[in-house]
């Protein structure tokens, strides 16, 4: 017996044997269950260029084959049928062409789907009606009315639910571009004494790389020569950028700030860390397949539950009926074209699209039905810390006097000396100098020590800054000094100290600060019964100095990009289903391997391009709204499939003749009446019931 594949594209089940389409793509083999979702696996670009394309041809051709099929602008009948015939034609066999590659495949496959039921629908009505106009006696007196546009609909309408589906989805090769695109084309690299300027991919493990101050260190190493302080936030998701000297190791892509640094290669092309990251994020995106679509499960057993019901009832009329061949071949043909799923191939892209629209509109952007399916199912879900439930840049939280200097003045001489600095807690000290009022004066004999600290004359008085400093020009600290440093430390704080002509003045505290909605969405969330974890590169200390203030329980901290991706497969593997809420580079390959990836609008593009769901407003509340919206999209949905299948199931015994004994054969003369019309009425439902979705409202 053949085991069980699932189509990556599609969701559908495949069987995997010999004869079964199938790819194999980094070791990994994906089946498919046709020939259109292998071709939109490997070019996924080009395959949405070509459906938008059959899209605008069907709607084009489809329009004024529904005005000449119901409104007397052609008053020759037959001159009018070969008009309907000669438009009807591309819709059926070129925008329509998918449909009959995915019957085949299904067929070949002992599998039905919903291709094969819409060609098998549409090829019903629109071959009745090339006989109805060729051959105008051959169904008798019964009817004499074409099916060309019930045929053309319902290609050009199921044809436009594919683009709104694939139009949204994004494509994991433009993460990847994103990601590979941050690792410099260029390296700097010691030889023979001189430094020379080679691409990347020439550096070999052993080689001296000089990176200068603004620039991205070309592959992981570890220095040996010079000192500086290294912004890995898009590595470790730490927004305090970590000082270097010799010996310490340096990420690859990762920014030098302030020192020169002489690096020496570790680990080069695939080997480095964002290598490795890029490789997760593939692997996480291509292995992830969507859930098995709701309609092509009813298709499953619906096509050979038609087709059954169809042959019986033209039996069933010729043998027992006794009325003729002509009759009873219009039976098989009514059942057939009854049955086709207009509303049940629309019942989904209405619903996706009013949601969709409803999540745009409160800063919610939705990529795809897959991703509301699954949201609507979580039970935990994971934040990242530094950008997404913090602001990701440090700022100044505590100003504590040692003596009796006033806060404005020690902001006044702290600024001074980093007014010249271009390290993010000078910065930080800058601004928060400015948000008080105060004036930053201009230093003189700055000079910024790598590792140390700053040191700078202000208004003629010598200004140290950064605890290093004060054991180099012996600055003695005293108890006071010590009890407010451990207390400022245990609350998760980076505490530097100020010194004025070499006597401790006061100690500065910087934090990255809780966002302001943070706390309200998790307080939420917990409400909702969501287990609420977060995971950050940064440390222990500070990360549950955060956690505390947000009311979050589970913590896991120190954790690089790689071990971020295990933690969410661990918790899948435990039967979780999981949805990680993150903003940079370091949260890719998590918020690809999560069932729902949620990326703050406000981060990097790799995150927005890895994440099923974008934050575009970056307010945190919308998570809330994101999970409620799901919901409400995904119960649509249910209902509009409920709907369009019990039309199907309703209209079926009439089409199959239950009413021909009351009411005779001439009930066939009003059958196109009335399949034009139930359809009309059953997709009108569905889209009406879709835009209820209109009235939804956020809970906070």
């Amino acid at each position: 017996m053949c085991r069980m594949a699932t189509d990556p594209i599609c969701g559908m089940y495949v069987e995997e044997s010999p004869r079964a389409l199938k790819l194999t793509r980094g070791g990994i083999t994906y089946y498919f269950c046709s020939e259109t979702c292998l071709q939109q696996f490997q070019a996924p670009e080009l395959a949405l260029r070509r459906l938008k394309r059959l899209v605008a041809l069907g709607a084009i051709l489809t329009i004024p084959i529904i005005l000449l099929s119901y409104l007397p602008i052609i008053q020759d009948v037959t001159l009018n049928n070969y008009l309907l015939f000669l438009l009807s034609l591309p819709v059926q066999f070129v925008v329509g062409a998918r449909f009959y590659r995915g019957a085949h495949d299904a067929l070949r496959s002992k599998a039905g789907n919903m291709d094969l039921l819409i060609a098998l629908g549409s090829t019903a009505a629109w071959l009745y009606s090339v006989i109805v106009t060729f051959v105008p006696g051959f169904f008798g007196s019964l009817s004499q009315t074409p099916y060309y546009e019930t045929a053309s609909v319902i290609i050009t309408l199921i044809q436009t639910g594919n683009l709104l589906d694939d139009f949204t989805k994004r494509k994991a090769s433009e993460a990847v571009r994103k990601l590979v695109s941050l690792q410099p084309q260029m390296a700097k690299v010691l030889r023979n004494g001189k430094e020379v300027e080679v691409p990347v991919e020439q550096v070999q493990p052993g080689d001296i790389l000089v990176v200068r101050p603004g620039e991205r260190i070309p592959v992981d190493g570890m220095v040996v020569e010079g000192g500086s302080a290294v912004d890995e936030s898009m590595i470790t998701g730490e927004s305090m950028p970590r000082d270097k000297k010799s010996g310490d190791e340096v990420i690859g892509a990762t920014v030098n700030t302030t020192g020169v640094l002489k690096v020496r290669a570790s680990k080069v092309g695939q080997d480095t860390v964002l290598a490795q990251i890029v490789k997760l994020v593939e692997e996480a995106q291509m292995g992830k397949a969507s859930l098995q679509k709701l309609a092509d499960k009813i298709a499953e057993y619906f096509v050979p539950a038609v087709v059954t019901i169809a042959t019986a009832s033209a039996l069933l009329w010729y043998f027992i009926g006794k009325i003729g061949l002509s009759f009873s071949l219009l039976a098989f043909v009514s059942v057939v074209i009854i049955a086709c799923p207009c509303a049940l191939g629309l019942a989904t892209p209405a619903a996706l699209l009013v949601g969709t629209s409803k999540g745009a509109e409160n800063g919610i952007l939705i990529k795809g039905g897959d991703v509301l399916e699954k949201l609507q199912k979580i039970d935990t879900i994971i934040f990242d810390k530094t950008g997404t439930l913090t602001k990701g840049q440090p700022s100044v939280t505590d100003v504590v006097p040692i003596g009796k200097a006033a806060e404005k003045s020690i902001l006044y001489y702290a600024a001074g000396a980093e007014s010249g600095s271009e390290h993010p807690l000078g910065k930080a000290i800058v601004e928060a100098a400015r948000k008080a009022g105060v004036t930053v004066p201009e230093a003189s004999n700055f000079e910024a020590l790598p590792g140390l600290g700053v040191r700078a004359e202000v208004d003629g008085r010598e200004v140290l800054l950064g605890d290093p400093l004060m054991t180099k020009f012996s600055v003695a600290l005293d108890t006071l000094y010590m009890e407010a440093w451990n207390r400022l430390q245990s609350q998760g704080k980076t505490v530097t100290p100020l010194a004025l002509d070499r006597k401790p003045v006061a100690l500065l505290a910087l934090a990255d600060t809780v966002k302001q909605d943070a706390q309200a969405t998790v307080a939420r969330l917990k409400q909702k019964g969501l287990r609420v974890i977060m995971l950050t590169g940064d440390q222990e200390k500070t990360a549950r100095a955060i956690a505390q203030k947000l009311g979050i329980d589970d913590v896991i901290a120190n954790v690089r990009p790689e071990q971020k991706e295990e933690i969410v497969e661990k918790l899948q593997k435990a039967g979780r289903i999981v949805a990680m809420v993150g903003d940079g580079i370091n949260d890719a390959p998590a918020l690809a391997k999560a069932d729902v990836g949620i990326a703050i609008g406000s981060g990097t593009d790799v995150a927005k391009e890895t994440g099923g769901i974008i934050l575009i407003k970056n307010d945190l509340r919308e998570v809330v709204t994101a999970i409620e919206l799901g919901k409400a999209t995904v119960r649509k949905i249910k209902e509009n499939l409920l709907w369009a299948f019990v039309y199907n199931v309703g209209l079926i015994p009439i089409a199959a003749g239950v009413l021909v004994p009351f009411l005779g054969p001439g009930i066939y003369q009003e059958l196109p009446f009335l399949a034009a019309g139930a359809m009309a009425i059953s997709s009108v439902t569905v889209v009406s019931n879709s835009l209820l979705l209109r009235r939804f409202k956020p809970s906070i």
